[in-house]
């Protein structure tokens, strides 16, 4: 059976930490938490989904919006649960100086065990990146430098750095080595590739239907095999479910090597108390087939 993990967005802190407490007792895999800094009150960037089917309805961020800082909230998720890995789905990157993020990782990292999926994505909201004074033109180019400067600061080592976008002298964030899973987003030719050249995983953007998830992942496989000819690549991917999908019906992903799945909270996640979102997540996680023995009780 695949891996079911949960992704969110929009919601408030505490309804977050409440889905994150039920989620890791009932035991699905991973909370994908999803961002924006701010909503800019008029803007024409259209997401890059736009076109394609998505979960949500309206616009993907406007002044009715929850928005949180993901990596705060992992932090607080991490003190309440054991099991649940953290996923960033997606952590704007070029937004935020690398040498900050860093920063950022290396304590949640430490912080949880070794449950971040820092999942990065370069952005699409335009008037966003004008707010807080970063060129957007060139984010794709930004957000490849950040992961390379990431890498370094979690070695454990002093390093410098000198490229396009930033410059500084010989620093060191940590006494010791931190592994920080990097998951690329994306769907497009170039993000595809891009993932399987700087990533160690890739999420997917949007809810691509069962045919296109197999043939995305098809295409970072195959980009994998020919770089160091090993196709193994973790590869997330958001599923729509509806009322009458069930762990069959998911059963036919792992037929195609789709290990890791994802799905939006909401589809278990609703009710007018706790008590009762909390029931109807757990009516979820048994038809998905997520409750083990061990989780049940």
């Amino acid at each position: 059976m695949p891996t079911v993990g949960l992704c969110t967005y929009g919601i408030t802190p505490h309804d977050a930490l409440d889905l994150a407490r039920a989620a890791d007792e009932l035991g699905f895999h991973a909370l994908w938490l999803g961002e924006h800094v701010l909503h800019p009150i008029s803007y024409g960037s259209a997401h890059p989904s736009t076109g394609t089917r998505q979960h949500h309805s309206g616009p993907i961020v406007d002044d009715t919006t929850e928005l949180t800082d993901p990596l705060a909230l992992h932090a607080a998720i991490a003190a309440c649960t054991q099991r649940l890995m953290l996923g960033t789905a997606v952590y704007v990157t070029a937004l935020r100086h690398p040498l900050h993020t860093a920063r950022t990782t290396i304590t949640l990292q430490e912080l949880s065990g070794g449950r971040l999926l820092f999942g990065i994505g370069s952005g699409w909201l335009e008037e966003e990146f004008t707010a807080l004074d970063v060129p957007f033109t060139r984010r794709f180019a930004r957000t490849d430098e950040c992961v390379e400067i990431l890498r370094k600061a979690w070695g454990g080592e002093s390093f410098a750095h000198e490229g396009a976008h930033y410059r500084f002298d010989e620093v060191r964030l940590h006494p010791r080595p931190v592994t920080v899973p990097v998951v690329y987003g994306g769907n497009g030719p170039r993000a595809l590739a891009r993932a399987a050249r700087l990533g160690d995983a890739w999420i997917s953007s949007g809810t691509p239907t069962f045919e296109e998830a197999v043939e995305l992942v098809g295409t970072l496989r195959r980009h994998r095999r020919e770089i160091d000819g090993n196709a193994d690549f973790p590869c997330y991917v958001r599923v729509e479910i509806t009322e009458e999908t069930t762990a069959s019906d998911l059963h036919r992903y792992r037929e195609h090597g789709l290990d890791d799945l994802v799905v939006w909270a909401d589809a278990g996640w609703k009710g007018a108390t706790l008590a009762q979102r909390r029931e109807n997540l757990a009516a979820l996680a048994d038809r998905l087939g997520v409750r083990s023995p061990a989780t049940v009780g």
